[in-house]
């Protein structure tokens, strides 16, 4: 019953917090077809805008701040949901490798070669300095 209270104790610990739960959203807006189709209808905008601006430079650098501002907001939430992602994978390998080194030590009495692989099994994925 230990194992499952810790289960239970790393789940809540790992429950989305509000820029958690944004990100979540950016990404998922951000990896579809409609806001690339809201980039490239920006550009256009951007380009008929041409004759509004008193200056080529001024036109010029409203999109190059404009999309250097973007590109590292979005960059800095992309990073976040991948780095994230990577954990919950790493997380689930765990679990996996854990899961497999209990079937291996319950058929160790049958195969001692089975010992040596559930130790090396366990310190190649760090199990015992998580219990």
């Amino acid at each position: 019953m230990e194992h499952n209270d810790a289960d239970e104790s790393r789940q809540q610990d790992k429950r989305p917090n509000h820029f958690e739960r944004f990100v979540d959203a950016v990404n998922d807006r951000v990896s579809r077809a409609p806001f690339f189709a809201i980039i490239l209808v920006a550009l256009v905008l951007w380009a008929a805008s041409y004759p509004l601006w008193k200056t080529v430079t001024k036109w010029e650098l409203a999109l190059h701040t404009g999309s250097s501002i973007l590109s590292l907001l979005l960059l800095v939430l992309l990073e976040n949901a991948g780095r994230r992602s990577e954990e919950a994978a790493q997380e689930k390998l765990n679990v996996l490798a854990e899961a497999l080194a209990d079937l291996m030590t319950s058929r160790a009495a049958d195969d001692p070669d089975l010992h040596e692989s559930v130790t090396k099994l366990r310190q190649a994925v760090g199990l015992e300095e998580r219990h």
